[in-house]
């Protein structure tokens, strides 16, 4: 079933459970927002006397393009969320390079400003190289050790204070790579990415908790997480509030958080979206991610969260340290170096790519080795 049908098909059922997960969310909101105040207020940012961080607004060419071409781009403005772990900075300033170069080809005009959106909550070392606005995480204790849960409530806190001059968002994340530009792939339903371990039918005890039967089937909860997504602001602005409350309730109830783990997340997400009635238009060729996608085929981004361990010989030993490998994780401490060694023969070419695009961007970057 299409986005359109599955969404005609959950239209017009508001049921007195909703009108409660809304009350409850609408008390979590108050309750962070309290929380925010009584810590004395906006964080470092305020504290510096910034009333606003900075955002890349949308090119002016772009913008005066879009007007005289009666709306031929449709651009989006690229977000990220992140900490300042120097894991999560090197990410972003790859992430950032290959941003830059995809939106200078005359491919990439759908691709607007950009925004890290940092919930450390005061400024970092990135500051003047990306685009970046500053929010608070959660109160002490209220992510529980899962820093994923942050995500949501930084949006929520972006999307309310910040100028976002684009009509659509693109929710990033560090380990993103651009490796072709990126048009806008959403039209009124939002385009996303379809994950194979987000699976709402095999879990439809759990979801009933959060999107109760009178919704309709679970299969209305798309097999998605927050990113990669391209989604109309004014769709987000909605979303995000429950994306935030659905996800502390889901980490809160142990049924949820042992059967979710991890991805507790995208699954707050995917189902904040089916109470708003919002549906993805699903996007395989969206991304890939190494080493079980092999080939680039037409896809937009690499998603580096896997290990790539291989032998001498190009055999994948996922699960194993290889005597050749990447991982992201073995850099939690510091960015990798330059140079990295590139894959050895029979190695798949979207490994190749990976390690070759890295390489450029780390080349390029001043102070890689200082680590900042």
């Amino acid at each position: 079933m299409n986005a359109a049908a599955r969404k005609a098909a959950a239209a017009a059922r508001l049921p007195a459970v909703v009108l409660v997960v809304v009350a409850v969310g609408a008390f979590l909101i108050s309750y962070n927002l309290l929380a925010i105040v009584l810590r004395g207020g906006g964080g470092a940012a305020a504290g510096a006397g910034r009333e606003r961080d900075p955002v890349v607004a949308m090119p002016g060419w772009m913008r005066a393009a879009g007007s005289a071409g009666g709306g031929r781009r449709r651009p989006f403005h690229v977000a990220l969320t992140a900490t300042d772990a120097a894991y999560s900075r090197w990410q972003c300033r790859v992430m950032y390079y290959w941003y830059k170069r995809m939106q200078a080809r005359p491919e990439g005009a759908d691709m607007g400003g950009f925004t890290r959106v940092l919930h450390s909550g005061k400024p970092d070392a990135l500051m003047g190289e990306i685009p970046t606005f500053v929010v608070d995480p959660l109160p002490a204790g209220k992510d529980h050790g899962y820093v994923v849960l942050n995500r949501p409530w930084a949006f929520v806190q972006w999307l309310e204070k910040a100028k976002i001059e684009e009509e659509y968002i693109l929710m990033a994340e560090p380990d993103h790579i651009f490796v072709r530009p990126l048009p806008n792939l959403a039209r009124d339903d939002p385009a996303a990415f379809p994950f194979f371990y987000i699976t709402p039918s095999e879990h439809e005890s759990v979801l009933r908790k959060y999107y109760p039967k009178e919704r309709g089937p679970v299969t209305n909860i798309d097999p998605i997480g927050n990113s990669p997504v391209i989604i109309k602001k004014t769709q987000l602005e909605k979303i995000a509030p429950t994306w935030m409350n659905v996800s502390i309730q889901m980490k809160e109830d142990q049924e949820t958080d042992k059967a979710f783990g991890w991805v507790l997340e995208m699954y707050a997400y995917a189902v904040a979206s089916a109470l708003h009635g919002v549906q993805h238009i699903l996007r395989k060729d969206f991304m890939i991610q190494p080493p079980f996608d092999t080939k680039l085929g037409n896809t937009f981004i690499i998603h580096f969260t896997y290990g790539c361990d291989y032998t001498l010989k190009g055999v994948l030993t996922y699960g194993k340290i290889g005597e050749w490998r990447f991982d992201k994780r073995a850099y939690q401490d510091r960015p990798p170096p330059r140079n990295l060694t590139l894959p050895p023969p029979g190695v798949p070419e979207s490994v190749v790519t990976l390690v070759k695009m890295v390489n450029e961007a780390t080349a390029n970057l001043p102070g890689w080795d200082d680590g900042r």
